[in-house]
């Protein structure tokens, strides 16, 4: 697998449409998308990849993937139905409605990927630079933090 970093594509129009029809208050991946944006990039992961190869799948999308797969606490299996039946997944990945999804083996394999590269601790990192980014959070001298609790319970999820 190699990369070829690409811009991260705006939500397909038909797929806009039908997620608002859907769910016109929104849902929590679609406000994920609208008001937060996208936390990763795929040149966060290019220290990954080969320079050349059979192209991968956008590790920004697969990095969303985690993220949702975690606070839904899916299986990979189970992720890789929600992002081929989910509207509300798609609206967040940018994926047309007709998108067949991934082999849930991907998963694994990016995981795989994040650990050996030593990076796992990078979808954290990014997430909350977009957090401080946006004023959501703020350093205000001394605070408590559970956050070695959170590295823990990444670590596990990424040893799945």
């Amino acid at each position: 697998m190699c990369l070829h970093p690409e811009e991260i594509p705006p939500i397909p129009n038909e797929t806009v449409r039908v997620a608002k029809a859907a769910f016109p208050k929104d849902n929590l991946y679609m406000q994920l998308r609208d008001e937060l944006g996208v936390f990763y990039q795929d040149e966060d992961f290019a220290s990954l990849y080969p320079q050349r190869g059979q192209p991968a799948q956008a590790p920004w999308r697969l990095a969303m993937i985690l993220v949702m797969q975690y606070l839904e606490n899916l299986s990979d299996r189970q992720a890789a139905q929600a992002v081929q039946g989910r509207i509300d997944w798609k609206y967040s990945l940018s994926l047309e409605l007709t998108d067949p999804s991934f082999d849930f083996s991907v998963s694994s394999e990016f995981r795989d990927r994040l650990i050996t590269g030593g990076v796992e601790r990078q979808i954290l990192d990014l997430m909350l630079s977009k957090f401080q980014e946006l004023k959501l959070l703020s350093a205000r001298g001394k605070q408590r933090t559970d956050s070695t609790h959170i590295l823990v319970v990444c670590q596990a999820n990424f040893a799945k």
